[in-house]
């Protein structure tokens, strides 16, 4: 497996490179892998909102809507890597992940996601702030999520959002993969979607 991040993936194609040159043998170029999250789905609310919901658009920061998986090197260094990333752009994932993890949890009594046609009364967008993994540590690297989702009208009412809420967790790496980090994603976003499946159903929303 390619390692991970790119700041440990440097050393082994530096290495590597020297081995080459002591012999006449061709190595293969490193292999692409791909990732899909697939974080636990949280657990019922104890009363769901008696009202339905769509999940819509889900924006993510420049810097990290790409498919690359993203590393934090330095305080104003970040670097995409090629060998690793995600199967589907982060926006769509985690859009398709929001609606199914709150339509496990029941917070509302429909949750249709983006896709659907489904008329309900709320519509709930999100923006990824951050995705990636804090490398500046050797040794201590973390997976970074910050979201903050909006509700609001389907019909559109002031335009303002009814309700919102900022999300983060930072979830250390088991090792310096790829997979580690992808795993600790998944850990990050469950906790996210749980807290954001709880808040929601306990929201003292206007009436619809």
């Amino acid at each position: 497996m390619t390692s991970f991040p790119v700041r440990a993936r440097r050393v082994l194609v530096v290495l590597a490179a020297v081995a080459v040159a002591g012999c006449s043998v061709t190595r293969p170029a490193p292999v692409k892998q791909t990732f899909l999250l697939d974080p636990a789905a949280p657990a019922a609310v104890a009363k769901p909102q008696p009202t339905s919901v769509r999940v819509g658009t889900v924006n993510v920061g420049a810097p990290f809507r790409g498919k690359g998986f993203v590393s934090r090197e330095g305080e104003l260094r970040y670097e995409s890597d090629f060998y690793n990333e995600f199967l589907v752009p982060p926006a769509t994932m985690i859009g398709e992940l929001t609606a199914r993890a709150l339509g496990s949890a029941k917070a509302f009594t429909l949750v249709a996601p983006a896709s659907s046609n489904t008329r309900t009364d709320w519509l709930l967008d999100g923006f990824v702030s951050s995705l990636f993994v804090d490398a500046r540590a050797p040794g201590k690297m973390y997976a970074e999520v910050a979201v903050s989702y909006y509700l609001f009208r389907s019909d559109g009412g002031s335009g303002l959002p009814v309700w919102s809420h900022d999300y983060t967790q930072r979830v250390p790496l088991a090792a310096t993969t790829a997979q580690a980090y992808a795993t600790a994603l998944n850990t990050a976003f469950a906790q996210i979607f749980a807290d954001l499946a709880r808040d929601l159903a306990a929201a003292d929303l206007p009436k619809s």
